[in-house]
């Protein structure tokens, strides 16, 4: 057990108290996940991905990705790229919307991405990414925050020389994802490569992300490598709570047990209502189902008729259904 709380992180002019972070996820951390996790104590919740082409900026999906809400915390926006001018038009598009932090997605594995020399891809051109720091850090007053793999393949690992540019360009915050791009996520996280940059970088802060899953695992990777702060990510999906819950036991030691069904049961329901409201009943009906069968991994009761839910064409079906399944005797 750490001896000292995990310490509030400072962004710029912004004070976190308890740093637990949403990560940004294409398809996923929209604006009704991030108000929930936030609700459920996230310190700050990251927008999906928005990419820096500015012949997408008015399409409907950079739209609803930046759409932001009081009830999200403070706005803090992903962009995706690999033109230093782009990125830096883009990122004082952003903060003419309203967001209040930038981060710089260096981690996308996902090849459609990739062909676009963005994301993870871009760790392979460390020239461009120094030239796309420098253009983002001048273009806007804002922290800019990074997240990165650990490089483009385990033969190619270059986590070192990111960190590098990431202290001389003033990043506010560097998030590790513990795999290379080649790794995708099919092998385990790993944080050594995380603590050996903590060890050559003292004074950078740092957020820890990859397979962390617990409260228990949460101080583990912080203890194993001096991050500032964790990120959370695809353990989210289904268990909003668990922010709450990495938060309590950070901070006391305490392990809160998961919720009650019928706390579940309101935070699935009002999920659901948040996803009709956004997206308009057909396709918050359709973005629902993938969330009902995350929840439905902690909710065996749940998980035996979404099979069901598939077939459900209207917003009233697909509740009574839920709450059918989640009747509390």
């Amino acid at each position: 057990m750490q001896t000292t709380p995990l310490a509030p992180l400072k962004l710029g002019n912004y004070l976190l108290d308890v740093p637990v972070l949403l990560a940004p996820m294409a398809g996923i951390t929209d604006q009704p996940f991030r108000q929930l996790c936030y609700q459920f104590g996230a310190a700050l919740t990251y927008s999906e991905m928005v990419a820096a082409n500015p012949a997408l900026r008015t399409t409907r999906t950079s739209q609803e990705r930046l759409a932001y809400n009081s009830e999200l915390g403070l706005q803090a926006v992903q962009i995706v790229g690999s033109e230093p001018l782009a990125m830096a038009e883009m990122a004082r598009f952003c903060v003419n919307q309203g967001a209040q932090i930038i981060d710089i997605n260096l981690g996308c594995p996902v090849r459609k991405v990739c062909q676009l020399t963005a994301g993870s891809a871009l760790l392979r051109d460390e020239t461009r990414i120094g030239q796309v720091f420098a253009s983002v850090t001048r273009a806007v007053n804002v922290p800019i925050t990074v997240k990165t793999r650990t490089g483009w393949s385990p033969q190619q690992r270059n986590l070192d020389r990111i960190g590098q540019l990431a202290n001389d360009y003033g990043v506010a915050l560097l998030t590790v994802h513990g795999r290379t791009r080649a790794c995708g996520y099919a092998t385990p996280a790993e944080h050594l490569s995380l603590r050996l940059l903590r060890q050559q970088f003292t004074s950078l802060p740092l957020a820890a992300n990859g397979d962390i899953t617990s409260p228990q695992q949460a101080l583990a990777v912080l203890n194993e490598t001096g991050a500032n702060t964790i990120m959370i990510g695809r353990a989210a999906l289904g268990r909003p709570w668990l922010f709450a819950q990495i938060r309590q036991y950070l901070t006391t030691g305490e392990l809160l047990p998961n919720p009650s069904l019928e706390t579940m049961r309101e935070t699935i329901m009002t999920h659901l209502e948040s996803l009709y409201l956004f997206y308009g009943e057909q396709r918050g009906l359709r973005i629902a189902r993938k969330h009902l069968q995350w929840y439905g991994c902690s909710i065996p009761s749940l998980a035996a008729v979404c099979p069901e839910l598939l077939n459900l064409t209207t917003a009233a079906e697909q509740q009574a259904a839920v709450l059918q399944a989640l009747q509390i005797d």
